[in-house]
């Protein structure tokens, strides 16, 4: 059952506002998106509404917000610019089809295997680049440029851009300020309403009132526009066509889960409550595949929103229903007021969520946690801004896990004692394809006693490399005429073992009930 509202009437009003507060600032990131892309901004519009209405409507976590992205945005990119727009909705449609696929399959517990640093990196990154992204709309271009719609510039390319001079920079940090200001001291007067939205109707209401010459809306692109319209991709249905989209369809899907997903666990620890990843990923596939039928670019999760959205009071569903409403509503029959709000209100807002994103306190811990968690942070941190989110948390999870095995496999521990003309070896620590160099060093069947123990109480075996070691253990030992005894390992463990089975000593009283290789115990 589809939960639209959290509690009482007063969740419902937070719900209402804070998703008129979130539609006005998704109006110029969906344009600055399309520009990116290289598609009209009703392309971006387009997909904040479809995807934002479907994933608040039947997706895992109640209070985010969905839609167009620039991760997703400059992969288009080239897609676009050798194929057409009509290539990207196609991909947009394939793209939904194998997120729904990753939902079906319950894909979405992967998360689960990001570390905290990556998170931390992650979060850092993403302030970094929504500051960032803020930065470029205190640019003018010189007289010669093309005009303010050249996606070119949005991307900071090679065009002679130059900051704003003067009274028009001084007044657009102005505002940008007053909206700060007042996003903070309204909440200690009241909450009725969203302080972002209180701001942004404030700094409106001056620029208007007062006439003050600074950009808006409407400088950036015209948003009216009519219904989006149901249209098949006009692609050709053949392999050829596949081959093309497919590779640029599964980087989107990708990228797009694992930033919905980072977003989903973000606003779980903010609310202290759980989303559901399977059910996100399938609402972001289906949000995205009806998109690309409706002539809009795909999106994903997007924490700037989503942390509005949530500091605002919206955290049922009912907020994302509104946001992705009122956006529609503006494009049908309000543009020509959005366009006349500032884009410094907007700018000040955006602020606002980088300064309460990013994670101030991982300055503090940086000196506190270990060396390798404190570099995979600030990696992840840096990979995020000059290349992309997906592309940092596979090198996060990466270094992670190799920093993980090295550290793990310097654990294994090997005693040996004697007694009564016996060897006893005592193994200790996990028993894995980084540590079975270092335990069969720990054994010379030629010169070992006629008769060995080896007791695996104290270890795991972790992996098939685990169990080869043992196996190649028993052979050399056999081939030395020795005879060896194994102690404590786990019945899985006794059932993969080739040669070496028939050498375990069983004790059901001791022996250990772990499982190697075991996706849910984890042993």
């Amino acid at each position: 059952m589809i939960d639209l509202i959290v509690n009482k009437t007063a969740s419902l009003k937070n719900d209402l506002l804070s998703g008129l507060t979130v539609a006005l600032a998704l109006v110029p990131e969906a344009v600055a998106f399309a520009f990116v892309a290289n598609v009209d901004p009703l392309v971006g519009l387009y997909a904040a509404f479809m995807v934002g209405l479907i994933t608040s409507i039947f997706g895992g976590r109640p209070g985010m917000i969905s839609g167009a992205t620039g991760a997703l945005a400059v992969v288009m990119v080239a897609l676009v610019a050798d194929h057409g727009v009509e290539y990207l909705f196609a991909t947009v449609v394939l793209m939904g089809i194998l997120q729904m696929l990753a939902g079906w399959m319950k894909l979405g517990k992967l998360i689960r295997m990001v570390p905290h640093p990556v998170m931390l990196g992650f979060v850092n990154g993403l302030a970094i680049v929504i500051f960032l992204a803020q930065l470029k709309q205190f640019g003018v271009k010189d007289d010669n440029a093309p005009s303010w719609l050249d996606g070119t510039f949005l991307e900071g390319s090679s065009i002679d851009v130059a900051w704003l001079q003067g009274t028009e920079l001084y007044l657009m940090l102005g505002l940008v300020l007053l909206t700060m200001v007042i996003i903070y001291l309204m909440p200690k007067l009241t909450k009725a309403i969203p302080a972002s939205l209180a701001a942004i109707l404030v700094v409106s209401a001056l620029v208007l009132g007062f006439d003050m010459p600074t950009k808006t809306v409407g400088d950036i692109a015209s948003i009216g526009g009519g219904f989006p319209e149901f249209h098949i991709p006009s692609v050709p249905l053949n392999l050829e066509t596949l081959k093309i989209i497919l590779p640029y369809a599964v980087v989107l899907a990708a990228i797009g889960l694992i930033e919905s997903l980072l977003t989903l666990r973000l606003i779980d620890e903010i609310t202290e409550t759980r989303g559901k990843g399977n059910k996100e990923c399938f609402a972001q596939g289906l949000a995205n595949t009806a998109t690309g039928f409706f002539g809009g670019m795909g999106g994903c999760a997007m924490i700037g929103q989503s942390l509005i959205n949530v500091n605002s009071g919206g955290r049922g569903r009912t907020s994302g229903i509104a946001a992705a409403l009122f956006l529609l509503a503006f494009i049908l029959f309000a543009s020509e007021w959005i366009e006349q709000i500032p884009v410094a209100a907007l700018i000040g807002v955006m602020f606002i969520v980088v300064i309460g994103t990013f994670e101030w306190a991982s300055f503090r811990i940086m000196r506190k946690v270990p060396r390798h968690d404190a570099f995979v942070l600030v990696v992840v941190s840096v990979v995020t801004v000059v290349t992309d989110l997906a592309m940092a948390v596979f090198v996060g999870v990466i270094l992670s896990a190799l920093v993980f095995a090295w550290t793990s496999a310097k654990r294994v521990r090997v005693r040996r004692t004697e007694k009564d003309g016996k060897a006893f070896y005592t193994v200790r620590g996990p028993l894995f394809f980084g540590s079975t160099t270092h335990f069969a060093e720990q054994f010379s069947a030629r010169t070992d006693l006629d008769e060995v123990y080896i007791d695996f109480e104290g270890s795991r075996v972790w992996d098939h490399s685990g169990i080869e070691v043992i196996d190649s253990l028993a052979m050399r030992y056999e081939k030395a005429g020795k005879k060896l005894h194994l102690l404590h390992l786990s019945p899985d463990c006794i059932k993969l073992l080739k040669r070496a089975g028939n050498l375990v000593e069983k004790n059901s009283a001791e022996d250990p009930r772990y499982f190697v290789a075991d996706d849910e115990l984890g042993g």
